[in-house]
């Protein structure tokens, strides 16, 4: 396959972006538009490299990506995730296969619970007049890692 290395230069380039969103958001509890920018802008050439049809391919993986959104921005709207977030997971979802959507999204709650029981830990042991703020970047980024893992770099997922 001549695109591997491309393929995998992007998922890479991807990886830094997320660990450089979940630093952001651990110092500052914000994620900028240019790394959720950058993050969705790069799943084209992802995409090409990758060997997603034009149609259907890329239109169901974008639908599916912005359906992911919409239900987040849903919860955006109700003060339970902050903007920053929910760009990011709209943006990290356009990388993954849709077999690995579900996956992908447990084991984010997973991560984001472990973290605000972590967070809430910290609070009880440092207490402060603010609110808690969860960086849930961190939760995106494991979960975003885990499902570009699981499908591009398991070697063994043809044993089960």
């Amino acid at each position: 396959m001549e695109s591997a290395p491309i393929t995998l230069g992007l998922m890479a380039l991807l990886g830094l972006l997320m660990i450089a969103a979940a630093i952001s958001d651990i110092r500052s509890r914000t994620i900028s538009n240019a790394l959720n920018a950058a993050i969705a802008l790069l799943a084209i050439p992802f995409w090409i490299a990758g060997g997603l049809s034009l149609w259907p391919d890329v239109p169901i993986q974008f639908g599916a990506a912005f359906a992911v959104f919409l239900v987040f921005a849903g919860l955006f709207a109700i003060g339970a995730m902050g903007g920053g977030d929910v760009k990011m997971i709209g943006a990290v979802m356009l990388w993954i296969p849709l077999p690995l959507f579900m996956p992908t999204l447990t084991i984010m709650a997973i991560a984001g619970g472990i973290l605000s029981a972590v967070m809430l830990i910290y609070m009880k042991l440092r207490p402060s007049d603010k609110p808690v703020e969860v960086p849930y970047g961190v939760a995106i980024a494991a979960a975003g890692l885990w499902g570009l893992h699981q499908h591009y770099l398991n070697q063994f997922q043809v044993i089960g």
